[in-house]
């Protein structure tokens, strides 16, 4: 039974993926399709790039937090 595990979950991984890499080309092409002002390009790119750094702040405060409350040393050398 533990010979199969391997095989099967990486089977559903391949076609996991493969399948999200499908609708992701998919989308991306049709997108490409539409024309796009570039000032709402220019905004939606400033959102994302805004939201990316929100949460890579949140996230190191939150592992910073933790690492604390567990009483792991963060001091530089």
């Amino acid at each position: 039974m533990m010979e199969w595990i391997p095989i099967v979950l990486v089977t559903f991984k391949v076609l996991v993926l493969g399948t999200g890499m499908f609708f992701a080309i998919q989308w991306h092409y049709d997108q490409g399709k539409k024309e796009m002002d570039k000032r709402a390009l220019l905004r939606a790119g400033a959102k994302v790039a805004a939201i990316f750094v929100l949460l890579l702040l949140v996230l190191t405060l939150v592992t910073f937090v933790l690492a604390g409350l567990l009483g792991l040393d963060l001091t530089s050398p």
